[in-house]
């Protein structure tokens, strides 16, 4: 069993004295920033100079800097721009200015697993990865709830990195969901094979093809939608309060009787599995990452066309002016709700 540490493990003193630099103020960047700002800590956010979220942060009535400077007065320094730009960012803003016993911090792993950021042997090197998108880690906060965290260390030069990390995971509201010890090299697997092959891939084709499926039967596509797309966050929703026991619970008995007879009929076993540990084996043997390092480097040509390929699908233009027409529909902020 992996072992948990909560609030009662977790000192925040720890971080009295200390100079918090967030590298970025997407959609982890500002809930970091704030829910760390709220707990008492010296905070300032990294951003490029010219940013759009330079006049975000100062209203939300934190410190602002260019990441370099941010990086030159910073103790501990938490990188969470996306994993591609990562690698240019520190070497150009960050390295230069490390000192030793500092503490270089990640949300995921991909950067030093693979290799692409390697820091001097001085400072501490860690990750405080919290288990959901940002929005939901600065709601939960101010709910007085938490996200629940992973914890890694890869270099522990102080001897207090654990200390520094389960700090920063208090100062986060992260230990109070709980915060679970792993390392970089499974969480960074774990979480690019989930996002592969269940929760982003997966998940997509799957409800995908059972659009498909419903409009070329000659079902009205608004029909197909709301049955294939728009009740998988309800179906979601129980499995995250309950488990899979609850949505059982919830749903009608009809439902579950389809769910035992025509699951693996959609999903063969075998063949689903063989073709999950094919994801994961290209996961770990960095085939993945080397794919998706030298798409960065060629334009993003692939990665591009995809992107407009599906915004231009049924199921997209359908779900859009559906959304439109729903009350919560002004809810969706995708600057605070991408990952």
């Amino acid at each position: 069993m992996a072992r948990m540490y909560y609030e009662k493990d977790c000192d925040l003193g720890k971080l009295d004295g200390k100079k918090i630099g967030i590298i970025g103020y997407g959609s982890q960047g500002h809930a970091h920033a704030l829910n760390l700002k709220d707990s008492g800590c010296d905070v300032c956010v990294g951003l490029r100079a010219g940013s759009k979220n330079w006049d975000k942060v100062l209203e939300a009535g934190l410190k602002v800097a260019t990441v370099a400077d941010t990086a030159k007065w910073a103790d501990i320094i938490m990188i969470l721009i996306n994993d591609e730009t990562q690698a240019e960012v520190y070497k150009k803003d960050i390295a230069p200015h490390l000192e030793a016993g500092n503490a270089l911090m990640f949300a995921h792993g991909f950067n030093i697993h693979f290799k692409q950021i390697v820091p001097p042997a001085d400072i501490d090197v860690l990750m405080i990865a919290p288990k959901g998108p940002g929005h939901t880690v600065r709601s939960q906060y101010v709910a007085g709830k938490g996200v629940p965290c992973l914890i890694a260390v890869e270099q522990n030069a102080t001897g207090k990195a654990y200390d520094i990390g389960l700090a920063y995971a208090a100062g986060i509201g992260g230990a109070r969901g709980g915060v679970m010890e792993t390392t970089f090299q499974d969480e960074t697997e774990t979480d690019l094979f989930g996002e592969q092959a269940v929760l982003c891939g997966g998940v997509v084709e799957l409800m995908k093809l059972g659009f498909e499926t419903l409009v070329e039967a000659g079902y009205a596509p608004e029909n197909a939608y709301f049955e294939c797309i728009h009740e998988m966050k309800l179906i979601i929703d129980l499995i995250n309060k309950g488990g899979v026991a609850m949505m059982n619970y919830s749903i009608s008995d009809t439902a579950e009787f389809g769910e035992y007879v025509s699951g693996s009929r959609i999903l063969p076993y075998e063949e689903t599995k063989k073709n999950m540990k094919a994801v994961l084996t290209d996961i770990q043997d960095g085939v993945f990452a080397g794919k998706w390092i030298a798409e960065n480097k060629n334009g993003r040509t692939f990665f591009n066309a995809k992107r407009a390929q599906l915004a231009k699908h049924q199921m997209e233009v359908v779900g859009a002016e559906l959304r439109r027409n729903m009350l919560w529909g002004e809810d969706t902020d995708p600057d605070t709700a991408s990952n």
